[in-house]
């Protein structure tokens, strides 16, 4: 694992080690701490220890082609998750198609506007490949009527997102629509348009089972559900299918799904439930 702090690192952790000890795969598990030596020194660690394949959530892209590297040299396949790489390089990957995620929450701004002007503000992640494709796929499905008026970074930390949230409303009063990259920052959001009496409807990503709540209490307008626990086990079974030489997707994708108040209650399972 990269490291992560985000319920979405926890949870994937948890679904990988869950999938594993019920396919009956022995699994060892390596924390990076966000440090691309540190992930280094893990997968040569890994390779040490003679394991079969390497499921990887990688620190970025630029220490993941080294570490691919290092692992093929030594015949040992890397599975990917959240990125994906050069198909011959890799066993396999699941990802999410951010752009997807996106175009689901502008394309409910168009359902709800139905046509009306509407001013729309973007609180993105961190700069890089995740955030930018999210925000891409959202700004580029958005319909002609719905403008964005304001784009700030959240860097996909609470109280970033909360600043940025309290600006973009000091700026804009009259905004009607919010795209927050994670539903963490997106509390954060809601926290600071209602501390300015706004009634901006939030859109947002991921679908925990907090957001859920948020949904039905009206603090989020939709969320674009992409569950850790479905990424976390779909690993865990095309890495032993493709280990087989069984037929399944080499990359494949963690299914999305946008979720509203009205269909709430049917939403994947975020995390894996551990009694």
């Amino acid at each position: 694992m990269n490291g992560g702090s985000t319920k979405f690192h926890t949870c994937l952790r948890e679904a990988v080690e869950d999938a594993a000890r019920n396919n009956l795969a022995r699994i060892l598990t390596a924390d990076s701490h966000q440090d691309a030596a540190r992930e280094r020194s893990n997968v040569q660690d890994m390779i040490k220890r003679g394991v079969d394949v390497i499921i990887l959530q990688t620190v970025n892209t630029q220490a993941l082609q080294r570490d691919i590297a290092e692992a093929k040299s030594a015949g040992v396949p890397v599975f990917l998750t959240s990125v994906e790489a050069d198909p011959d390089d890799i066993l396999g990957a699941v990802v999410v198609d951010l752009k997807a995620v996106g175009k689901l929450d502008a394309d409910w701004i168009g359902d709800d506007a139905s046509g009306r002007d509407a001013e729309v503000g973007v609180i993105a992640g961190a700069p890089g490949p995740a955030s930018d494709l999210l925000v891409d796929g959202f700004t580029e499905a958005l319909p002609p009527t719905a403008r964005v008026v304001d784009n700030r970074p959240g860097m996909f930390d609470a109280t970033t997102a909360q600043r940025a949230a309290a600006a973009m409303i000091r700026a804009h009063p009259g905004l009607d629509y919010a795209f927050v990259a994670n539903e963490e920052m997106a509390f954060a959001a809601r926290k600071a348009f209602d501390a300015a009496g706004a009634h901006v409807r939030i859109v947002t990503v991921n679908g925990t089972d907090e957001a859920l709540a948020a949904l039905k209490d009206g603090r989020f307008a939709a969320t674009v559900s992409n569950s850790a626990a479905d990424t976390g086990a779909l690993a865990v079974k095309n890495v032993i299918s493709l280990m087989r030489h069984e037929k399944t997707e080499q990359i494949d994708h963690t299914p999305i799904r946008l979720i509203t108040k009205e269909n709430a209650d049917t939403a994947p399972l975020y995390c894996p439930s551990r009694r």
